[in-house]
């Protein structure tokens, strides 16, 4: 799967990140911890002095001879302990995430006041607590349940310890794009351009860990995996379940349960259904826990009714078969490689779709009762979820088209974007 080409350079101040960290700045105490040279040895800053909008103008179109994120640190940002403060507060309310973590509660919170917070990510959680809460308690949730997921599975000290820090750092690499951008993914309905910049994040956020901490590597590893599935339909890289490390399988599974807190019905019957409605995308390993708190919690009510519900799974139904149907006209009548790549993948991700349809066992719609109306409306939110995906995919795959080819992408993505209304 292709991925725009800018990637992150460290040497280079990015002014999203940038951005973000002189906003915290404000309200923070964020100084630089040792002087700041550009690449020619010309001083720009001097140590323990604070940031200011000064800084931030020095800093641009300069290139450093330390990355900006190494010679800064926010005297008074998050720490283990104000993270297991924040955890506890969370899981105070009562809801979906409390009754998920429930069971792991105490050790969850102690855990927390243990992890290993290096200078550089100290600074980017600080600077993200106070400019982008909402993404910042997404962080912290995700810590929780990848430390609750591995603590099911017996993990060491080690390893659950290892699981809360990729949840809190998955999404590390939103900070350096635009921010109109990196909220996005809490929005499922989000457009190809928001979704071609968002796409590069995981692997801005290895290439951090990587390059700026000494985190091992299995955890830069993970992180670049978060988007990814078993199936080969995630992102960037499309990589599939043998290339793919536990961790990182574990990272996807919570990502994917995270971003349904997120949403506008946040219960864990609909995290289950994310989970499981395209068989193979996700390790069932991982899922486990959150099937079995889903189980628990009290049942849904669909705001449809079983005639409507009936209907709109018949749609679905038609529409999914009339997506094969244009995509393998659109295939046949393909001139470049590009295009024709494009729609191997589509036809490939429909086909894990209908695979999953079919499993449901909803497209009997005489099976249907009232009581599995609110299931089923779960299953048909998070299919056309899907629908929207592949026609994202598709884009981002065939990239530049003749004129063509490009005319012939926009029709079907069209009916993609129809059909999942």
């Amino acid at each position: 799967m292709g991925t725009p080409a800018r990637t992150a350079d460290f040497t280079s101040t990015n002014p999203h990140a940038l951005a973000i960290i002189m906003e915290a700045s404000e309200t923070r105490r964020i100084i630089a911890s040792r002087d700041i040279f550009d690449i020619s040895g010309n001083k720009l800053w001097a140590g323990n002095q604070p940031v200011s909008a000064s800084l931030q103008r020095k800093l641009l179109d300069r290139q450093l001879r330390n990355p900006l994120e190494t010679c800064l640190m926010a005297e008074d940002g998050v720490s283990p302990a104000s993270l297991g403060k924040t955890l506890q507060a969370m899981m105070d309310i009562p809801g979906p995430l409390s009754t998920l973590l429930r069971p792991h509660a105490s050790r969850l919170v102690l855990e927390t006041g243990n992890l290993p917070l290096h200078p550089v990510v100290q600074l980017l959680l600080s600077a993200g607590q106070t400019a982008r809460k909402e993404s910042f308690d997404h962080a912290v949730q995700a810590m929780a349940v990848a430390g609750a997921s591995m603590l099911d599975h017996g993990g060491t000290v080690a390893e659950v310890r290892l699981a809360m820090l990729g949840g809190l750092l998955h999404d590390i690499g939103e900070m350096y794009i635009d921010p109109q951008h990196g909220e996005a993914d809490a929005d499922r309905s989000m457009d190809f351009i928001s979704y071609q910049q968002l796409v590069v994040h995981p692997h801005v956020g290895q290439l951090l860990i990587s390059q700026l901490t000494t985190y091992p590597s299995a955890l830069s590893r993970a992180i670049g995996e978060h988007h990814e599935h078993l199936d080969g339909s995630g992102y960037p890289h499309a990589l599939k379940r043998e290339s793919l490390s536990a961790l990182g399988r574990l990272l996807a599974v919570t990502e994917t349960a995270c971003a349904v807190l997120r949403g506008e019905k946040p219960y864990l019957a609909r995290m289950s259904v994310a989970l499981r409605v395209v068989p193979g995308e996700y390790d069932l390993a991982w899922v486990r826990r959150i099937s079995e708190a889903a189980s628990s919690e009290p049942a849904l009510h669909a705001q449809m009714d079983t005639q409507s519900v009936q209907a709109r799974l018949n749609y679905l139904d038609n529409a999914l078969a009339a997506a094969v149907r244009s995509t393998d006209e659109a295939s046949a009548a393909a001139e470049s490689p590009a295009m024709k790549a494009a729609l191997v993948l589509t036809r490939h991700l429909l086909g894990r779709l209908r695979t999953g349809w079919y499993a449901s066992g909803l497209w009997s719609v005489e099976a249907i009762s009232d009581q599995d109306a609110a299931e089923v409306e779960s299953v048909e939110d998070e299919l056309c979820h899907r629908l929207r995906g592949i026609e994202r995919a598709t884009r981002l795959l065939a990239g530049q088209l003749p004129t063509r080819d490009a005319q012939s992408l926009d029709r079907l993505c069209e009916e993609f974007s129809v059909m999942s209304r």
